[in-house]
């Protein structure tokens, strides 16, 4: 276990619940019940699920964040530092709940249904960022997502800005963002839904597909401040708009066969986390992530699925990413035709 002086090569602020896992055939209908197949109780919460990703990967992890421990505490604390994972800056709160994530899974094609009551997650305050702050102003990258309050989130990105460190903002869930917290976001990353949430404006055709719907919010949301933005689109990989890509580049995702896509999207900006704290150029940092979240999502479970850095790949250099995209816009093109 690092020690509680070393400094952390990349700071997480954000939830830490425990995951109710339910699995079934299929997702019910509205009003109906189904017999399940398998539960299980896990750790999970977006800020959890991204420290834990990039530990795996490689990178000295620290999080910043608040947990309740009336129940489910010690245990949420136990398995973050049992992935190596700092815990010394989140906070215990022995009156209150942790958050809980109430997930169902269907098993024909992983697709997923969360309801997240945040508990002691919706107290971190701008309070708990500072007593982290030695932790903030020493790392390299530093994350965070939306289901902690955006005060704290604002406050964590101006102590790390004004020490020169990368900020990456994983806008989910969606909500209304203060102009001056993504001015301070070096990345932001969005899912296609999360994107139309914020980019509220954009004109869409109405044969519109989900790479065109990338790259139009893309171009919205860099123009409120990021100077990065990262659109996924699940199984077609992701569009990246950047200094770097000014046109954007479209990052096609590993073919695999989807077991459970739950926490697919944070093993990406864990792994891209650890490309960016490594020196990789955006484009091989984000395939760095979808590396890691193609193996994760072939496999059952959120944190457990993910991939230490000894199982993935090689990744390709940038001029293979390049033509791998040249050729999936040949055949979107002619598919179109």
């Amino acid at each position: 276990m690092t020690s509680a002086s070393a400094p952390a090569t990349v700071v997480v602020v954000g939830s830490i619940n425990m995951d109710l896992v339910a699995h079934a055939a299929r997702l019910p209908a509205p009003g109906e019940t189904l017999i399940g197949e398998s539960f299980a109780g896990t750790p999970g919460g977006k800020g959890g699920n991204q420290a834990v990703a990039a530990s795996r990967l490689g990178a000295e992890v620290a999080i910043i964040g608040r947990i309740g421990m009336r129940q489910h505490g010690q245990d949420l604390i136990a398995a973050l530092q049992a992935e190596r994972v700092r815990t010394d800056a989140v906070r215990r709160d022995e009156r209150a709940w942790p958050g809980v994530a109430v997930i169902m899974v269907a098993s024909e094609g992983g697709e997923n249904a969360i309801v997240v009551v945040p508990g002691s997650n919706a107290d971190l305050d701008t309070g708990d960022v500072e007593q982290g702050g030695a932790l903030l102003r020493q790392a390299k990258v530093v994350v965070a997502q939306l289901e902690v309050p955006v005060p704290a989130v604002q406050r964590a990105f101006e102590i790390a800005r004004e020490a020169g460190v990368t900020t990456v903002l994983n806008a989910a869930p969606a909500q209304e963002l203060p102009a001056a917290l993504l001015a301070l976001s070096d990345w932001l990353i969005v899912n296609e839904t999360e994107a139309l949430q914020l980019a509220r404006d954009v004109q869409l055709a109405g044969d519109a597909c989900e790479l065109d719907i990338a790259r139009a919010t893309a171009k919205q949301l860099r123009a409120l401040g990021p100077r990065h933005v990262l659109v996924t689109i699940g199984g077609a990989g992701a569009w990246l708009l950047c200094d770097a890509h000014p046109e954007g580049l479209h990052l096609v995702a590993p073919r695999v066969d989807a077991v459970d896509t739950v926490g697919a999207g944070d093993t990406l900006v864990g792994g891209l986390a650890v490309g960016l704290a490594e020196g990789l150029v955006p484009a091989r940092a984000v395939a760095l992530g979808q590396s890691a979240a193609a193996l994760s999502v072939s496999r059952s479970g959120v944190q457990q699925a993910m991939p230490h850095r000894s199982e993935l790949p090689d990744l390709p250099e940038l001029h293979a990413l390049t033509a791998l995209a040249e050729q999936a816009a040949q055949a979107a093109a002619a598919g179109k035709a």
